[in-house]
């Protein structure tokens, strides 16, 4: 499976880069800028990223528009894009909503409540949403989907790019003061970054929770045979999400604070359930969509 051990070599090679460079780069801008020594970690990495993807992307024949995902015709792209946003937006709000009636959230304290500040977080946040979502889907529902898919079939593409997109979320953030940076810090930043896997059992909930987020949105994919609705519903998750994280917090004596994960207090079992029954509705769904685009291109052609 080549495709597939392409990509994965991707995060290693990057994670190889943060561990080597990481420190002579904070070397060079530490004297002039006050570049936190995680920051510089972080941002060498996505451009090891960046390169590697681009790279491996053009070596394995996956750098072209269908390849990545974005083959569907721009007005249809951007259309199914929206309603893809209305639907993520839509099916978060529902499960934040079954969290409040469940007595699981409550407002955070100090959080910003007045109409412009509100309107300030929604807007921001959508945009870190979309920001996401591209990212990740280009990447993830795009040509690695297309690469393993090609190799391998569909099933494999779904549970491989489900499992990695699971995977990537644990990836925690590590940070090291200045006064305590050795040669050695890019070593201790990598462990850093990678020490939820150390324990696998207190991260279960939230991964298999984010695994079958992948599965769902690899599934539309698979259905849609474009990223179009995947970025839309990608990004309404994230952005509700978001904005739930900012004004409300888990009520930690609720009895049934086990359904939140520890993880980011908020994917876990109740979420996992909800994926599951969202995920048969989307599936149904533009499984329709694409059966009526079908006979709609069969009738014009009659």
């Amino acid at each position: 499976m080549r495709a597939f051990a392409s990509f994965l070599g991707l995060f290693l090679v990057a994670f190889v880069v943060v561990a080597l460079c990481t420190y002579p780069a904070w070397l060079l801008l530490h004297p002039h800028f006050d570049f936190p020594f995680h920051r510089i970690g972080e941002r060498i990495g996505m451009l090891g990223l960046l390169v590697g993807f681009v790279l491996v992307a053009r070596r394995l024949g996956l750098a072209d528009r269908a390849s990545l995902g974005y083959g569907a015709p721009r007005r249809e792209f951007v259309r199914e894009m929206s309603i893809g946003l209305g639907l993520g937006a839509a099916t978060m709000l529902a499960v934040v909503g079954i969290m409040a009636a469940l007595g699981l959230l409550e407002w955070r304290s100090g959080a910003e409540l007045g109409a412009g500040a509100l309107a300030q977080l929604v807007v921001a946040r959508l945009v870190s949403g979309l920001a996401v979502a591209f990212i990740e889907e280009t990447f993830l529902r795009g040509a690695m989907f297309t690469g393993i898919q090609r190799e391998a079939g569909t099933r494999a593409a779904i549970v491989l790019t489900a499992v990695l997109y699971s995977a990537t979320h644990f990836f925690g953030k590590f940070r090291i003061p200045p006064e305590l940076v050795t040669a050695w810090s890019g070593v201790d930043l990598l462990a850093g970054t990678l020490h939820s896997f150390a324990n696998p059992l207190g991260m279960m909930d939230a991964f298999l929770c984010l695994a079958a987020v992948g599965v769902v949105l690899a599934v539309v994919r698979a259905v849609t045979g474009n990223i179009a609705a995947c970025l839309g519903l990608h990004a309404g998750w994230v952005w509700v999400m978001l904005v739930a994280h900012e004004l409300s917090e888990p009520v930690e004596a609720s009895p049934l604070r086990f359904l939140l994960s520890r993880f980011d207090g908020f994917v876990g079992w109740l979420v996992l359930a909800w994926t599951v029954v969202m995920g048969i509705g989307l599936w149904g769904f533009y499984s329709r969509r694409r059966g009526h685009a079908a006979s709609g291109i069969r009738s014009n052609v009659c």
